[in-house]
């Protein structure tokens, strides 16, 4: 059995927005991807003008929101994965958001970031 590796190429996306609904990523092979807002519970949560402080980093293989501590690879935007954050994680850090504190990944203990699988 002859078998073959696709090699695939993941655009860079270069602009980003975030409707009520919608997260929409312009990507440079002319693409635009749209997937619901819904699977990102921390930009759910966040207020417009935390959702409008996003960064490129990867060379636009990634978004960043620094102010929610969110990142999401463009890879993951084409394939359909939603968060893979966990109820617990989600839930301290929007406890502390709307305590007026941040929680970001360096604040979790260990067995939080494990059971967490990294996020």
């Amino acid at each position: 059995m002859i078998t073959s590796t696709i090699e695939a190429q993941i655009p860079e996306a270069q602009e980003v927005s975030v409707t009520e609904g919608t997260l929409k990523a312009e990507l440079a092979d002319g693409r635009t991807i749209s997937v619901p807002l819904a699977w990102y519970p921390r930009l759910v949560h966040a207020t417009r003008e935390e959702r409008d402080n996003w960064q490129l980093i990867g060379e636009g293989q990634g978004i960043r929101w620094p102010d929610l501590d969110e990142d999401l690879s463009v890879e993951g935007l084409i394939a359909g994965r939603p968060s893979k954050e966990s109820q617990r994680s989600f839930k301290r850090w929007l406890e502390a958001k709307r305590a007026g504190r941040s929680v970001l990944l360096c604040d979790l203990t260990t067995a939080e970031r494990e059971s967490d699988g990294g996020k």
